[in-house]
């Protein structure tokens, strides 16, 4: 039999079922990755976990792989804040700053528009790329209330806006009185706020440079003299 010919294939497995030939070795995943059969496995528990909790967490770059494997997308320039921390590593600053940037227009158009803006490494990068989309709208993102910059409002507003209750305005406007907050992270440790309820103020709030004082009145003018 001429060597390539087209029975070739058929032939070899015809000999490994008579056993005159013997079966070529199975194939073997690169040293610390699964196999296609435990890979299989791991994401058909996947599926099942985020049928039950859409809102899951991923823990890591495998099951991001899977997540992606199984049709899951995050748009970068229209994603919301549970989209954005489901991605392991994401934090909640990061994920203030894209959504205020989105709230006024601004889209991102790759990868490295993301990598410059967050600061990513390139391992963080690569992990979170296979669930990203970078889809360009030619309108403008949908308008949102202007972030309520926590360092100038009101207490009422506080509670109107935010819905905090009303320990926790008060306590906020006093911790503020001892300096500006200057972003979530210090407002959280500040104020020892629970993760949820600082994910819920992602893109609502803004950090101005502090109370404004009082307006002091101006000196009255000296009357002039008359000349004699």
């Amino acid at each position: 039999m001429a060597r390539g010919h087209w029975l070739d294939p058929l032939a070899r497995r015809l000999l490994i079922a008579t056993g005159q030939i013997a079966p070529p070795p199975p194939l073997c995943p690169e040293p610390g990755q699964p196999s296609r059969a435990e890979a299989a496995v791991e994401r058909d528990l996947l599926a099942l976990k985020l049928k039950q909790n859409p809102a899951l967490r991923l823990r890591d770059a495998q099951e991001v792989r899977h997540a992606a494997a199984l049709g899951w997308r995050l748009d970068v320039n229209r994603a919301t804040p549970g989209d954005w921390l489901r991605l392991p590593g994401c934090e909640p600053h990061q994920v203030d700053l894209l959504l205020r940037l989105q709230a006024g227009g601004v889209q991102l158009s790759g990868e490295d528009d993301l990598q410059r803006l967050l600061g990513l490494s390139e391992a963080q990068l690569q992990c979170w790329l296979p669930l990203l989309e970078f889809r360009w709208y030619g309108e403008a993102a949908p308008l949102r209330p202007a972030p309520l910059d926590v360092n100038r409002c009101s207490a009422e507003q506080l509670g109107a806006r935010l819905l905090l209750d009303p320990p926790r305005c008060q306590r906020l406007v006093r911790e503020r009185g001892r300096g500006p907050f200057q972003d979530l992270a210090d407002l959280q440790q500040r104020l020892q706020l629970p993760p949820h309820l600082v994910e819920a103020l992602i893109g609502k709030v803004s950090f101005g440079r502090g109370p404004v004082g009082p307006d002091l009145p101006r000196p009255a003018a000296a009357p002039q003299r008359q000349r004699p």
